[in-house]
């Protein structure tokens, strides 16, 4: 029991001895945890603290709500991104995803995939040879792991360099768009990554199946050619509750 002189919100107080509860393994993933019910008569608190509470493990990515049927202990588990080693010539290069490591024998589909001759945003533009490039071929995606969509990406590539190409096909084929460059003679040698994070848009929290407390992860990449020649941006946006991003390197 939490002692008188706790200060918390009575909330804050019965999320956390729920989230304890859950790391003791008294719940365990896809366990019902006590409904807003059972958290009033528990805790004596009103319908509006107890739901209060359970949004505070629904917006940590810790619980997650069905429709109906009630709150439960999310049993999804994190997906580990490897930031260095999945981008290894040594992936792609020999026509190997560069998920392939990180997915281990779980199933991933991207579940939605355009492609499109736009006109290049003036940031994009930018980054691609300095604002040279007043078209871009877009490739949007959408990941799906264990049946739950968890990341979103965009690519941008110049169209002068790609026109023709398998990249502007939907499937870019082995090794994807990397490979594809490489046969172009524009293989990525160099790449730039920039993370951030921020709360989610109303069609990002669509998209990934999220709730509005949910933060995501923005990560913008630029690959590089011999001559540091920017050959692609990828824009993406992970849930944050989905992964574990791991950085492996020598001292």
């Amino acid at each position: 029991m939490p002692s008188t002189d706790d200060r918390r919100p009575k909330y804050q107080r019965i999320a956390d001895s729920l989230r304890e509860a859950i790391q003791a393994g008294e719940y365990g993933p896809g366990d019902r945890l006590p409904g807003e019910n059972d958290l009033m008569a528990a805790h004596s608190v009103a319908r509006m603290t107890a739901r209060q509470a359970l949004g505070v493990l629904q917006s940590e990515g810790i619980a997650e709500s069905r429709k109906g049927a009630g709150v439960f202990v999310r049993a999804f588990r994190p997906l580990r991104r490897k930031g260095i080693q999945r981008l290894s010539q040594d992936q792609w290069g020999t026509g190997r995803s560069i998920w392939a490591d990180e997915v281990e024998d779980r199933p991933l589909v991207v579940d939605q995939v355009t492609v499109t001759e736009e006109e290049a945003p003036a940031a994009i533009g930018q980054a691609l040879n300095g604002g040279s490039e007043s078209t871009v071929c877009v490739r949007r995606r959408r990941y799906v792991l264990d049946g739950k969509p968890v990341l979103l990406a965009t690519s941008y590539l110049p169209t002068s360099l790609v026109a023709g190409s398998a990249i502007t096909q939907e499937a870019a084929g082995p090794g994807g768009i990397y490979a594809r460059l490489a046969e172009l003679g524009y293989a990525p040698v160099h790449f730039r990554e920039e993370l951030r994070s921020r709360m989610p848009t109303k069609h990002e929290m669509a998209q990934l199946s999220i709730s509005a407390g949910t933060p995501v992860i923005l990560i913008c990449r630029t690959a590089f050619a011999e001559g540091a020649r920017p050959v692609e941006v990828n824009e993406m946006i992970l849930d944050a509750a989905a992964y574990v991003l791991e950085y492996d390197f020598d001292a």
